[in-house]
């Protein structure tokens, strides 16, 4: 959501916000998953590109009339050639198409500033006879919300990914995770470390004992440590322990984690050696398996997780014939709301 309210603020053509309010069975998006139609394209997805096409055909007759819709999808039935299981979906959805217009335009682009400064907000919607009024309300005030034509949306900052070392395997993992929904810091005290590197992050030059105060660094971001200087290293993890972020991740071997360990607490937040175990090999390939494990402790809340067979589970899960969401067909956004793992970008 971060990057259509990014891209409304920086646009104001014609546009159209499509929202996933109700799930049965598979889906490849989650309740509150959300895209945006505008005439040169589209940003985001709800489904693996079967349905994008025929949203996109609504999009101009919902703009010309101004009131927003609600479309149904089934692909339950195996026998349907357009929806169904031939499609590898399996499952039904709703969609609500909203002009953006008017007071939904106007608060979308006034969250931007508040977003950016790391709240996280709620655009409340309530039906009348012209569609939905809207209302923009702090994620620490509001109440959960019952059925789909009184939903809500959260609205948060991408997560921040503070890297501190620009070494050479630095690089595609900053690219990496800056596709996939963080925002980059990279932090060094070599200033030939970040000179022409790293296009679009967030660059700070100092000492390692004093990163953790000129960033700003608190419980909710994500840290990777891989400058690959044993004594920098463990300059900066013994001035980011008591911060406790949300992610704290240390390249390098078991023998020299082990090391640079010595006499820290470790906290539960801690990942060393970093990564996923799939065998990775190469900048590129270790990228994989890092920015993995930081998708994982985003989107399930379980930095404790063991690497391994859990994980794999889950895996054949989410590929699998989804099963039906506990809350039924018309699962509302609440559950969006209330996750229990703040200060992530869903969308």
């Amino acid at each position: 959501m971060y990057d259509i309210i990014l891209h409304l603020k920086n646009n104001d053509s014609p546009a159209v916000l499509a929202t996933l309010i109700g799930v049965e069975g598979h889906s490849y998006r989650k309740v509150g998953a959300v895209m945006l139609f505008f005439e040169e394209g589209m940003l985001g997805s709800l489904s693996p590109g079967c349905l994008e096409s025929d949203l996109q055909l609504r999009t101009e007759e919902i703009w010309k009339s101004g009131m927003p819709e609600m479309v149904e999808y089934d692909m339950l039935s195996s026998d349907d050639l357009s929806w169904g299981e031939v499609m590898g979906c399996g499952g039904r959805i709703k969609v609500l198409l909203e002009p953006v217009r008017g007071e939904l335009r106007q608060l979308l682009v006034k969250a931007y500033a508040r977003i950016a400064r790391g709240e996280i907000l709620i655009l409340q919607r309530e039906s009348n006879d012209h569609g939905y009024s809207y209302r923009l309300v702090s994620a620490t005030t509001t109440s959960s919300q019952g059925d789909h034509t009184n939903f809500s949306t959260l609205l948060e900052p991408k997560p921040r990914l503070v890297i501190f070392g620009g070494s050479h395997d630095a690089g595609p993992i900053a690219e990496l995770a800056e596709r996939v929904g963080f925002r980059i810091t990279v932090a060094d005290w070599r200033e030939g470390s970040l000179h022409n590197k790293f296009p679009g992050a967030e660059k700070f030059i100092c000492h390692p004992m004093e990163m953790v105060g000129q960033m700003g660094i608190g419980c909710e971001d994500y840290v990777l440590i891989c400058s690959h200087h044993f004594q920098r290293d463990r300059q900066f993890l013994e001035s980011l322990i008591p911060v406790n972020p949300h992610y704290i991740g240390i390249v390098g071997s078991t023998t020299r984690i082990s090391r640079l360990l010595e006499g820290i607490d470790a906290p539960a937040s801690l990942h060393a050696p970093v990564g996923i175990s799939i065998g990775g090999q190469g900048p590129e390939e270790i990228a994989v398996s890092i920015v993995a494990e930081m998708i994982r402790v985003r989107r399930l809340g379980l930095a404790n997780l063991s690497k391994g067979v859990e994980f794999i589970e889950y895996s054949r899960h989410l590929s699998g014939s989804g099963t039906k969401q506990k809350n039924g067909y018309s699962q509302s956004l609440s559950e969006v709301v209330a996750w229990d793992s703040p200060w992530e970008c869903r969308a």
